[in-house]
């Protein structure tokens, strides 16, 4: 199973959108500072996660999401 994913900085509140077969091994190498890109916003919560049978399913709204970040319906998403 493949899950997409958004958190949010407790330090700036951005958001991140990924992709991951383990959710919590991914959050944690975010928290652990082992990607470059999340590191400087630490720490980071799990606000959102779809899960697909498929990582082409995934990937697909894994870049829908993205396309969609700062529109009404991204914040409609993480608003629930």
């Amino acid at each position: 199973m493949w899950h997409v994913y958004i958190l949010q900085s407790l330090k700036s509140g951005r958001y991140y959108i990924g992709l991951t077969c383990n959710v919590q091994t991914r959050l944690h190498q975010h928290n652990a500072g082992a990607t470059k890109s999340t590191k400087p916003y630490r720490p980071w919560i799990l606000i959102h996660v779809e899960s697909f049978p498929a990582k082409c399913e995934a990937r697909k709204r894994e870049l829908q999401l993205k396309r969609m970040k700062g529109g009404m319906g991204f914040k409609q998403l993480i608003k629930k």
